[in-house]
């Protein structure tokens, strides 16, 4: 067992993954291998965030950031949340943010080396 059994359940890693289910996990790593919106999935992944909010943070236009926006909650990176007009983004799921984190403590031990 990985040190996420206790958190988000068993996984049998063992299982070889179907070929939409790799097309899947391939397009999510496309969409992360673009700056832009790894910088928004990153901005989103401890606290929900506003398009605005981001837009801001991001220095991009509020339609660009809504495209991103859009592309991301597709591939179940990003879930959205609507309180009247407004509309607050963050990351899927535990294993988004996981995932994330270890990823973010990678490039950081990484480059401590």
């Amino acid at each position: 067992m990985n040190s996420y059994s206790t958190v988000l359940g068993v996984c049998d890693l063992s299982t070889e993954l179907s070929l939409d289910q790799r097309q899947a996990l391939a397009e999510m790593f496309a969409l992360l291998g673009d700056p832009t919106r790894l910088g928004i999935v990153l901005r989103c992944r401890h606290r929900r965030r506003s398009v605005s909010e981001i837009a801001d943070a991001s220095g991009l236009s509020m339609s660009l950031v809504s495209h991103h926006l859009r592309l991301l909650r597709t591939a179940a990176l990003l879930k959205v949340e609507r309180e009247g007009r407004h509309a607050y983004y963050s990351v899927a799921d535990a294993h988004v943010e996981h995932m994330l984190d270890d990823m973010v403590g990678h490039v950081q031990h990484t480059n401590d080396a």
